[in-house]
């Protein structure tokens, strides 16, 4: 695989173009966060999600891994699929996380990209929905809307 500049713009022009379908997995999966943590999330609306998938890519070295994560994933097949089930698992988390930004940001992109899988399934090789799920949690982690994020930390010292 080679990685360039076209590619990287490729792989953004893909990832705002399939806004609608990752902002309705990204509101789905809040809303049933929100439910298991009895906290209400805001949802994300197609805009947003086209403006930080934008503020991703402007960030040249995120940029040229996620385009490669996500070129790595989307043509992921393995025969017998439990074998590759472990690989796209790792992809899928390094790209959520690699979304998600620096601690604890990463850490909660990674964690929410399992959830998100489990309830994402759409035809292509077996990392399509890895690739998809991935980006939701990447992007839902790092986008508002979340309570805790909408002060500064109490546990910061001056």
């Amino acid at each position: 695989m080679r990685v360039t500049t076209d590619t990287v713009a490729a792989a953004h022009e893909h990832t705002v173009d399939r806004a609608p379908t990752v902002v309705a997995l990204i509101n789905d999966v809040r809303a049933d966060l929100g439910d298991a943590f009895d906290t209400d999330v805001a949802s994300v609306t197609v805009e947003a999600y086209r403006d930080e998938a934008d503020t991703v890519f402007a960030d040249g070295d995120r940029a040229v891994n996620v385009a490669a994560l996500l070129a790595l994933l989307e043509e992921l097949d393995v025969e017998g699929d439990y074998p590759g089930f472990v690989v796209d698992e790792l992809l899928g988390r390094e790209l959520a996380g690699t979304i998600a930004g620096q601690q604890p940001l990463r850490l909660l992109g990674e964690a929410t990209f399992h959830y998100t899988d489990i309830h994402t399934h759409i035809e292509g090789p077996a990392g399509a929905d890895d690739a998809l799920a991935a980006l939701a949690a990447g992007f839902q982690t790092r986008l508002p809307g979340w309570e805790w994020k909408r002060s500064e930390s109490p546990f910061a010292v001056d």
